[in-house]
């Protein structure tokens, strides 16, 4: 092979080899994804046994409620009924971990609760009523982008006090929940 040849091939080579390889840096920046955790607090103190059956977390990401899509589910890791009380001070239930999501425009972050919600008063168990006075899909209005390799840290509280009420009509307590929702970015 003359020497012209070999310049060439390793000229060539050495141009591929250019093209083709990126830092680790260039790959994140290509990407479409966030990283999101949920987790969920609890404020106030007058019930000190509530709990909340929760089947979900979901992000609205739609501006039309009625869009079959509007919603995505983040896919909550810690469902069933839980003690919200005791989700106060330093404590709080990891609802969603390390969840990777297209990063998009999001409108609301809201809790799917399912049927098995209930105050424990005087050793009684109460049923705590969600569709017909209640809310069964407790949502806060957010509205943000989501930027593509950020992590997102997203923190409900639940005021306990504020969420639970006596309807006198109906006979039966009822779980509305106040919700506050505090979201903190954090880069790759």
């Amino acid at each position: 092979m003359n020497l012209s040849a070999l310049k060439s091939s390793l000229f060539s080579l050495v141009l591929l080899v250019a093209f083709t390889s990126c830092s680790t840096e260039e790959l994140n920046s290509d990407s479409e994804l966030s990283g999101i955790s949920v987790k969920l607090k609890s404020t106030g103190g007058e019930f000190d046994k509530v709990f909340m059956d929760i089947i979900d977390v979901q992000l609205k990401v739609k501006d039309d409620d009625n869009a079959p899509d509007a919603w995505v589910s983040l896919n909550s890791i810690n469902k069933g009924a839980h003690n919200i009380f005791d989700l106060r001070d330093d404590s709080s239930l990891v609802l969603v971990n390390n969840f990777e999501f297209k990063s998009s425009y999001i409108y609301e972050i809201r809790l799917v609760l399912g049927d098995n919600n209930f105050v424990d008063l005087n050793n009684t168990l109460y049923n705590l009523d969600i569709t017909t006075s209640g809310n069964s899909n407790p949502s806060n209005l957010v509205r943000m982008d989501l930027i593509p390799n950020r992590f997102y840290d997203i923190t409900i509280d639940i005021d306990i006090d504020k969420s639970l009420s006596f309807d006198e009509d109906q006979n039966m307590m009822v779980l509305n929940p106040d919700l506050y929702t505090e979201i903190r970015q954090v880069q790759y």
